[in-house]
């Protein structure tokens, strides 16, 4: 057992010290830190470090230099997200989910998608806020927009988070050109390669691929219906010491789950006592029929940053999202945004949202919505468990239903069976950090409406049972 442990020691000094180069905090030619001054960092003994730097010396990444150290050998490869953490089978692949689904063409069903359809989405508004900016001024059809964001956009969402109890002045809320580039640009500003976040375990997968190129170590927490096992979260900080939290509050993606009152004061109150800043994804907020606990609301913006976009609600092809923090925060993460993409959020982009969210039909549209979601919840539902496909829980709103599988199925083998039949699925280890769903499968309701998707989820799990 103890040279187990010395071994797994080892083994965690060595990916340090190759998570360090390959997210560039070593470069070429570097010095790597002392052999004391590592084995207090890492908390082992210097006799670990010695063997760990001795081992990585043999495969040629760092070389010795009689009385000087070591120091990194040759310049990182070049960064290959798919190649960091676990090799997967590419039908459990995020990334190979996210481009099924982006580049599919219109005779692929892609209930394995995180979006509604097109016909689904207030068009006739979209069409009347472009009609609109087309008369405007030519500053901004041509011009480079504020750093900030538009101010009467960034004034609607202050109003809108005053009604939910949270206030943010103007000045707190940035606006950028999506959902996913608000998560990245807190990753540049907050955390550097090695730094542990915590995550749901499932979770959205697109926050594990966003982890992984910033070479963040990734930790799960488990999730309940109720919101993220608080015992296990408070085991994960105090072990871990986390930079970030990542969550969904409202209708967590891809349970559906909602944070319980209870759940969201014990989480505030543990990252509050040990310095951990949440990031609360709050995407899916107007999809619930009245509003759940927020964790930005309970914390005001201290420690908690909530983001979000309109690519749900309003259009994913107009790219939009916004970061709302602390005032200071917003000044540092202006700067990532003008060194990464110069200039923010398109002006354009900006206007065509505030248009459609201030004429008056966004109201009407999203209580149509709501409607419609909860029929096609409902309506899927049935069918899957008439497949004996059964939802782990039925949510209070939104698109998703989370299944397991009959009998224990494997979710990667059916994925692979519908993508021959052109149906995209999401099997449910692209979501989890410990790979312990894979009898889980997350389904887009509104992507349901072809019957072929129920004829080769029928065929697949029939040939499974044949061959098990």
């Amino acid at each position: 057992m103890a040279q187990a442990e010395t071994a797994t020691r080892t083994g965690a000094v060595m990916n340090a010290v190759r998570t360090r180069i390959a997210g560039r905090a070593l470069a070429s030619g570097d010095r790597l830190p002392s052999i004391r001054a590592f084995a207090a960092t890492m908390g082992v003994s210097p006799s670990t470090v010695v063997e760990a730097y001795d081992r990585l010396a043999a495969e040629g990444l760092i070389r010795a230099r009689q009385g000087s150290g070591f120091y990194v050998a040759n310049a990182a490869p070049p960064l290959a997200l798919a190649e960091i953490g676990p090799k997967l089978d590419r039908a459990l692949d995020p990334f190979w989910v996210s481009r099924q689904s982006l580049d599919a063409d219109a005779g692929v069903a892609k209930p394995g998608c995180g979006w509604l359809p097109a016909d689904w989405m207030p068009n006739a508004a979209i069409r009347r806020a472009i009609r609109r900016a087309a008369r405007a001024d030519d500053a901004l059809l041509a011009d480079y927009g504020a750093t900030r964001g538009p101010l009467a956009l960034r004034r609607l969402l202050a109003r809108q988070f005053a009604g939910e109890g949270l206030e943010a002045s103007p000045d707190q809320i940035l606006l950028t050109t999506s959902g996913t580039q608000a998560i990245d640009l807190i990753c540049r500003f907050l955390i550097r390669p090695g730094d542990a976040v915590l995550v749901d375990d499932p979770c959205y997968f697109n926050f594990q691929a966003l982890l992984r190129a910033h070479q963040a170590v990734i930790v799960g927490v488990p999730y309940t219906p109720a919101g993220a096992d608080v015992e296990r979260f408070a085991e994960a900080v105090a072990t871990h010491r986390p930079r970030l939290y990542i969550t969904n509050s409202a209708l967590h993606n891809p349970t559906g789950a909602t944070l319980s009152p209870q759940v969201a004061h014990r989480l505030a109150n543990i990252a509050a006592a040990h310095d951990v800043t949440i990031v609360e994804d709050d995407i899916f907020a107007d999809f619930e029929p009245e509003p759940s606990p927020r964790l930005a609301a309970l914390d005001g913006l201290s420690r908690v940053i909530r983001i979000g976009s309109f690519s749900k609600t309003l259009s994913a092809s107009i790219r939009c999202g916004y970061i709302a923090a602390r005032a200071d925060w917003i000044d540092a993460l202006i700067d990532f945004q003008v060194a990464t993409s110069f200039g923010g959020v398109s002006p354009l982009a900006a206007e065509l949202i505030l248009t459609a969210l201030g004429d008056g039909s966004y109201r009407k549209h999203m209580e149509a919505l709501r409607q419609r979601l909860a029929r096609a919840r409902r309506d899927t539902a049935a069918k899957l468990m008439r497949l004996g496909i059964v939802p782990w829980l039925m949510p209070r709103g939104g698109f998703y239903l989370w299944c397991s599988l009959p009998d224990g199925r494997d979710a990667a083998s059916l994925a692979r069976a519908a993508l021959r039949e052109n149906v995209v699925l999401a099997p449910g280890d692209v979501f989890s950090i410990s790979q312990s769903a894979s009898s889980f499968m997350r389904f887009n309701v509104a992507q349901m409406g072809d019957d072929r998707v129920f004829a080769v989820l029928e065929r697949a799990l029939s040939k499974a049972q044949e061959q098990g």
